[in-house]
């Protein structure tokens, strides 16, 4: 490719992203090698050495325009590309419309999880429906660093394990995280960890371990709509909560409060599943070219302080 890269930052309740566009195909050839695209995002997603964020979202059109409008790849600050990132998705759908990119009210967004709607809500938050989850369980045993917790699990376009703790605030996340992230119960790949403290009926705060930034975030999207489902059974909600007529509230490490709306079926299973999250733009700009050389040199190790 050839000329400057230019991109945007924008964070969706803490979770912060970097936005390139690739709707004309100037970066096919990086996204074409794992190791090339890895690197690149390794090197910009840095803090302190980079630009910094939680991930690298390319904009790209879609191979078929009846299925979706746009379509989006995100890679892990890790280098690693991941199929869907909620928060993600919405800094993403905020800035396709907001630039009109795509000039419609509601986007459809093809992700390597499947179609995502996307369209602003109310009060600077953003609404994207996602993909329903998968391999929900319940009341699952597991022995983490000599203390058994019962925990939950669901797919909700990424794995996540929720756990759940009396006092949030005072858990060590950085102590616990990692030994539930690289748990064997769900090895090879692992999964999130998500601590959840029930704040009362229709309220929980959520802590995230992520896989990939391989830290605490201050927002997780996936992990929140997971938590919020796995919650509600758990706590045996009123069945409003089940219909979508009331949001599960949210609040994220950030302090921003996100909203889970779902509904489900009368066998259980999840038929609707959207979350709202307060989109902020940060910043654009360009990489500066000696940034941009390093970010483009192919160099599949790891950056030293990644």
């Amino acid at each position: 490719m050839n000329g400057p890269i230019e991109f945007l930052k924008l964070s969706g309740s803490g979770n912060d992203f970097l936005c390139i566009d690739n709707r004309d195909g100037r970066y096919d050839e990086l996204l074409a090698s794992a190791a090339r695209v890895g690197h690149f995002a390794r090197v910009l997603c840095r803090r302190g050495l980079g630009i910094g964020a939680d991930g690298l979202i390319f904009a790209c059109r879609p191979e078929f325009d009846d299925v979706a409008d746009i379509a989006a790849r995100f890679f892990e600050p890790d280098g690693s590309e991941v199929e869907l990132c909620g928060n993600g998705t919405a800094c993403f759908a905020h800035w396709v419309i907001s630039t009109r990119m795509v000039d419609r009210a509601e986007i459809r967004i093809l992700t390597p999880a499947g179609v995502v709607l996307g369209s602003n809500a109310s009060d600077s938050y953003v609404k994207v429906c996602i993909p329903l989850p998968e391999h929900v369980e319940s009341g699952i045993d597991l022995d983490v660093l000599g203390k058994r917790w019962n925990c939950d699990f669901a797919s909700t376009g990424v794995p996540h394990v929720v756990a759940y703790v009396d006092d949030l605030d005072s858990l060590e996340v950085p102590h616990w995280g990692p030994a539930f992230r690289y748990h064997e119960r769900f090895a090879p790949r692992g999964a999130n960890a998500n601590f959840v403290q029930a704040l009362g009926e229709g309220q929980i705060a959520v802590r995230t371990w992520e896989f990939g930034v391989e830290g605490e975030t201050l927002a997780c999207g996936t992990g929140s709509a997971a938590a919020a489902i796995l919650a509600a059974r758990r706590f045996a909600w009123p069945k409003e909560y089940f219909a979508g007529e009331k949001p599960v509230f949210v609040r994220a490490r950030s302090g921003d409060m996100l909203r889970i709306y779902f509904t489900t079926g009368p066998d259980g299973r999840v038929t609707d599943l959207c979350l709202e999250t307060i989109v902020r733009d940060a910043f654009g700009g360009t990489v500066h070219p000696a940034l941009a050389a390093q970010a483009l040199a192919g160099d599949p190790c790891r950056c030293a302080g990644s």
